[in-house]
């Protein structure tokens, strides 16, 4: 053993001669790595030469042709919108010949004569019987939905203030001719009276109201709840009014009236608050010059106070309301001047407090029960929910009824919440209403409508013209009989609310031509999917299991008609003004997304569009999207979509994928960059896709167009 160990150990001349063999290994490897490094860079920076060659060759090659490409694009927009307000206007014209030759006896509500004619007879008309009534409001509402479009499209003030007055004469004419068709059935309720539970309930209904009606006869405290099967309604009254003389009506209308009042009365204080704002910059100039004059006459301490406050005046932030800029004018003048001021300023108080309180979207109020109507969009229509007086009722004598009449009407049972215990001094004095529990309400939520999620309810404040939760409380949903309970603390209005941007973010979509003059649009919403159809001006929406919106899929209709019917429906994709406050969107140039949707919009019938998910990578001044030509019907090969940089100045295809590891602006090979979008698809175009592109109408471009910007699937997605 110990002479094997010996045998394989090394001399040092040995040791010597390797240690000189792994250094000149070891020097050769690094002489030919730095060989090869430095033909890797030579080649490489030889390539980028070459690349930043091409580069600068391509970039020279689109500024020389950019004027046209922009010239071009501009006449092909301009063409088209021109050739679209023809055939609006024509379209325009026809629908106004149609209405003339109707003669089916009904008012043009855009005639001022014919409508007031038609509304002040109906006024007087002193017919009561619930089936003519319930058609003639049903003709109302016809007339109200025609004034909601010419609204839409009117321009001239003078003509909206009057569409405006109209729809308010006529949306309150129809609640006075259902309050007087009530108060007939109710003088016959003792003869009409329930043979099982002694108490009058009655219930009619066509595709617009639903009138359900109790009367306490029998005044029975095991009797004060009673259930509508066929309507879907149930309430609970307090005990205490089963000696009472009362009855009860639900009226649930299928549209809404209240929610307009609202939106306009905000619309209408923003204004007036924008309007404020500008007079009090425009004083402000003369506000200034004024106490200045003032300094010069009050000495040099004065003129150094007057340049501290217009400093602070400076320094403060945002605009200044009339009401500040008038109480720093007040400050430095008389005491009349400060008394005059004074007053102005309660007098502005007293306005403000009688004004609407209106939630700023995104923004805390200070009455936070109050529903924010950008946040949340009320479905299903509105329940009209009252008690009131049971009215004299009719009596037979001798054969002969004898009803006594009455110039007010149905009158309100008073009806006020239980005050609470610690309210010891007005428990003790009777100087109003009686005190009664909550009233117990249970409502099967309305068909036609889909919630994704438990709707919230509201009730309507008549004074300050919005939905709010207070005196709602035990809400409970039942998801298996799709109902919703709840305890309410009088009669109000109330309606169900579901959040407008439920289905936003947007997962993903995509936008497919269907064959000439044809594109399906596909999106996947947050909670569900929706495809749209769309040929020339009309538009289809298709939904998988969506048994509730029967009664729009399929249907062609206006992109209009289809916005308002799947938002009444609570299938909402439609952006609005303030929807970003809500939603978490990738922010875009607005310039460049408006020039994307027109550019895509133009060539829709040949390429197929998707989104990207480079896109919220790519910057602010920058859109990514999927794009192929697809001239085939069914769904685009995943192998087929190539990317595109879309910018302000400059299109390019990209060379990475949808797939790649990180983003990466490199151009695609043998492609160029142009100045347009269309124009960078034109290179890519095969001659069958020319002849489409060359034949698609006009029509088809603008509907596309206007649901690319309705929907604004890049920035919300």
């Amino acid at each position: 053993m110990p002479a094997k160990k010996k045998q394989g150990k090394l001399s040092k001349a040995d040791k010597e001669r390797l240690k000189k063999e792994e250094e000149e290994r070891r020097l050769k490897e690094e002489e030919e790595a730095r060989l090869i490094a430095e033909q890797e860079e030579k080649e490489r920076l030889e390539r980028e030469q070459q690349e930043e060659e091409e580069r600068q060759r391509l970039e020279l090659k689109d500024r020389e042709r950019r004027g046209d490409e922009l010239t071009e694009l501009r006449y092909i927009l301009e063409e088209n919108q021109r050739k679209v307000n023809l055939w609006e206007a024509a379209d325009r014209k026809k629908a106004e010949w149609d209405r003339y030759m109707l003669c089916d006896g009904s008012p043009n509500p855009t005639v001022e004569p014919e409508i007031n004619t038609f509304i002040a007879l109906w006024k007087e008309d002193p017919e009561v019987d619930i089936q003519i009534i319930l058609k003639q409001c049903s003709l109302a509402l016809q007339l109200i939905d025609e004034l909601d479009i010419h609204l839409s499209e009117e321009t001239e003030p003078g003509l909206i203030q009057m569409y405006q007055d109209t729809l308010q004469c006529l949306q309150s004419l129809i609640y006075v001719k259902h309050q007087m068709a009530a108060e007939k059935i109710l003088k016959s309720a003792r003869s009409c009276a329930d043979f099982e539970t002694g108490n009058m309930q009655m219930m009619v209904r066509d595709e617009n109201f639903t009138v359900c009606l109790w009367a306490n006869i029998e005044k029975n405290p095991r009797l004060v709840s009673y259930n509508f099967q066929e309507a879907g309604l149930s309430f609970e009254l307090p005990k205490q009014l089963a000696l009472s003389d009362v009855c009860l009506r639900f009226l649930h209308t299928r549209y809404d009236h209240l929610t307009p009042v609202s939106l306009l009365m905000q619309a209408q204080n923003k204004s007036l608050a924008t309007e404020e704002e500008a007079e009090a910059d425009s004083e402000t100039p003369k506000a200034l010059n004024d106490e200045m004059v003032t300094e010069e006459r009050e000495g040099k301490e004065s003129v150094q106070q007057e340049k501290d406050d217009l400093q602070s005046l400076k320094s403060s932030e945002g605009r200044k309301s009339k009401a500040s800029v008038s109480s720093a004018k007040t400050g430095r003048k008389g005491s009349s001047v400060k008394s005059q001021k004074k007053t102005e300023e309660h007098s502005e108080e007293d306005k403000a407090d009688l004004e609407p309180t209106v939630v700023e979207p995104g923004i805390e109020s200070d009455e936070p029960q109050i529903m924010d109507l950008h946040q949340y969009t009320p479905l299903g229509g509105v329940y009209y929910f009252n008690l009131f007086h049971l009215p004299p009722q009719t009596l037979t004598i001798n054969g002969w009824e004898v009803t006594e009449l009455s110039q007010t009407g149905l009158q309100d049972f008073p009806f006020s919440p239980e005050q609470p215990p610690s309210s010891v001094s007005a428990m003790l004095e009777d100087r109003g209403p009686v005190s009664y529990p909550p009233v117990g309400v249970t409502v099967v939520l309305p068909e036609s409508v889909i919630f994704m999620q438990e709707p919230k309810v509201a009730r309507w404040d008549p004074v300050g013209h919005h939905w709010q939760r207070d005196g709602i409380t035990d809400t409970s949903f039942n998801s298996e009989a799709h109902s919703m309970s709840f305890k309410m603390d009088s009669f109000y209005p109330f309606t169900f609310l579901q959040e407008t941007h439920i289905n936003m973010p947007f997962q993903s979509w995509e936008l497919r031509p269907q064959g000439q003059d044809s594109v399906m649009l596909t999106i996947t919403a947050a909670l569900t999917e929706v495809r749209i159809s769309v040929q020339g001006n009309q538009c289809l929406l298709e939904m998988d299991q969506a048994p509730a919106l029967n009664h729009i899929l399929g249907k062609w209709m206006s992109l209009s008609a289809l916005q308002r019917a799947m938002t009444h429906a609570g299938v909402n994709i439609f952006v609005k003004e303030y929807s970003d406050k809500f939603v978490t969107v990738n922010a875009k140039d607005p310039l460049i997304e408006h020039a994307v949707y027109e550019q895509m919009a133009l060539v829709s019938s040949v390429f197929a569009f998707s989104r990207s998910r480079w896109n919220a990578q790519c910057g602010q001044e920058h859109v990514v999207l999927q794009v192929c030509e697809h001239l085939e019907a069914g769904p685009v090969p995943e192998e087929a979509w190539s990317l595109y940089l879309l910018g302000a100045q400059r299109f390019q295809c990209l060379k990475m994928t949808e797939a790649s590891a990180a983003f990466s602006p490199q151009l695609a090979q043998d492609t160029e960059f142009h100045s347009t979008f269309l124009h960078m698809l034109r290179d890519f175009i095969s001659p069958e896709g020319r002849d489409r592109l060359d034949h698609t109408h006009y029509i088809l471009v603008n509907t596309v167009q206007r649901l690319l910007c309705a929907t604004r699937l890049l920035i919300f997605s």
